[in-house]
């Protein structure tokens, strides 16, 4: 039982010894390149910008980690670029991409755990295995020679233009500086694929930072592109507007009412969506849309008369009157007739028991027609008249009680508040209830047995002659 417990005890400490070589491993492989893929997500593409990817066998001043969306600027490269290359001697190695952009790690980098993927396999490597590297996702692009030219303001000498097979050959002197500068094309300058272009550049990455360590020399290098392959322009939203917005349309403007004014104050107002009128099955004429005069109408204490008078041809009267009726110790205006005139033919609809309101009220209805559940019968027609019919959409008068604010008063509505859908409902409870009612009085009514067998004594036996 010892050995068995010192075995497993052995094996346990080998185990968590292996779990924290792997997390190790972990931290110095994969979560640099992560993080720069993280941050190349995180940042906006609004103006034109190229990544900056730095790294070094010497030890690089800090950097505090920039804001998600943080674009840096040509000064801020400028002065990082001149503490981290002020003093001393240096060798710098420039990968100068023809064209590069932060979306270039993000589509062929592998981004989703697929490394054997990623055409940037190499470049990785040598970032997670240099003492120190730092990564700019977003610089804001200087121009094409920008970083050429500052680099070789910072270290003091020119760049030299060499490839892989030449820098193998090529002798460094360490006691001055060397700026080093390969060029790299994109895919836009050959028919095959980007992601094969890519892979070409991260094997001249891998060679030459081989052909570096083999020679020994400390060096730092720096993958940039000379611009950026791919430009998103930025949108001003000056003139858009900010915040929350509902996702309608916007109204259209909303036609005043009709007016008729006395010179006491307003008279009669009159407003309604749609004024159809046909003269002939289906051949309708919308009258709201016509301009209109109103020569001929009038205002005589109980009795309003409204004339509307179109270009067309088409006169459209509106007779009201009020009336206080006892029963209900109030004045009440009601819609008498409506008339329509075309030519010499005139047709008249009558709507005095169905159109009715409190004179201090205005009347309103959704829908007031002549032919289907008519609110205007026609009771006179001259000429060729008799097939004429009306229908107002939306409909809303007041003859009496109007004041000067410009509005309605209180809208009476013909849509009643029982309609007869709500009858039915009413009914159909009604009903249930009852039946509800009489079961519950009848379960409530059962009468128990007063008297039972008792299971020690005889049986109770009914004669069966009686």
């Amino acid at each position: 039982m010892t050995v068995r417990w010192f075995e497993s005890r052995e094996q346990h400490f080998a185990e968590k010894a292996q779990l924290k070589m792997a997390e190790s491993m972990y931290s110095r492989l994969i979560v640099p390149f992560s993080a720069l893929l993280l941050a190349f997500f995180a940042t906006g593409s609004c103006t034109a910008q190229i990544p900056f990817l730095l790294w070094s066998t010497e030890s690089l001043p800090p950097l505090a980690q920039p804001a998600a969306g943080h674009i840096v600027s040509s000064d801020e490269l400028s002065a990082y670029l001149g503490s981290a290359l002020g003093s001393g001697s240096h060798t710098v190695v420039l990968f100068l991409q023809k064209k590069l952009s932060k979306d270039d790690f993000t589509v062929f980098g592998g981004v989703y755990g697929n490394k054997e993927d990623s055409a940037f396999q190499n470049l990785e490597a040598a970032l997670q295995s240099s003492p120190s590297s730092v990564t700019f996702p977003a610089l804001e692009w200087p121009g094409s020679s920008a970083i050429t030219a500052l680099l070789q303001d910072k270290l003091g000498v020119s760049p030299l233009l060499v490839d892989v097979d030449t820098l193998s050959h090529l002798t460094i002197d360490q006691s001055v500086s060397n700026l080093l500068l390969i060029s790299l094309p994109y895919c836009t300058d050959f028919e095959k694929p980007c992601k094969e272009v890519l892979l070409d550049n991260d094997e001249v990455i891998g060679r030459v930072v081989s052909n570096m360590k083999a020679k020994g020399v400390p060096y730092t290098a720096i993958y940039t592109g000379l611009q950026p392959s791919r430009v998103i322009p930025e949108s001003s939203i000056s003139n858009q507007p900010v915040g929350r917005t509902l996702l309608q349309a916007a109204e259209s403007d909303v036609k005043p009412p009709i007016w008729f004014n006395m010179s006491t104050g307003p008279c009669i107002m009159l407003w309604a969506q749609n004024l159809n009128v046909s003269l002939a099955p289906s051949s309708w004429v919308d009258l709201a849309a016509q301009n209109v005069t109103l020569g001929g109408s009038s205002c005589e204490g109980t009795n309003s008369r409204l004339v509307l008078n179109y270009q067309s041809g088409y006169t459209l009267s509106f007779i009201m009157s009020q009336k206080f009726y006892p029963g209900s110790a109030r004045n009440w205006s009601t819609l008498d007739t409506v008339q329509l005139q075309f030519g010499s033919a005139t047709a008249t609809f009558t709507g005095n028991r169905s159109i009715h309101t409190p004179a201090e009220y205005s009347y309103h209805c959704q829908s007031v027609n002549s032919f289907q559940d008519p609110l205007l019968v026609k009771v006179n027609s001259t000429g060729n008249s008799s097939n004429w019919r009306l229908n107002f959409v939306d409909f809303q008068i007041q003859g009496f009680g109007l004041d000067n604010s410009g509005d309605f008063s209180y809208a009476s509505d013909c849509a009643g508040f029982f309609s007869a859908g709500i009858w039915m409902g009413l009914l159909t409870t009604l009903i249930f209830l009852l039946i509800f009612v009489y079961g519950l009085q009848m379960i409530v009514n059962l009468n128990t047995m007063d008297r039972f067998d008792d299971p020690k004594g005889p049986t109770i036996s009914v004669p069966q002659s009686e």
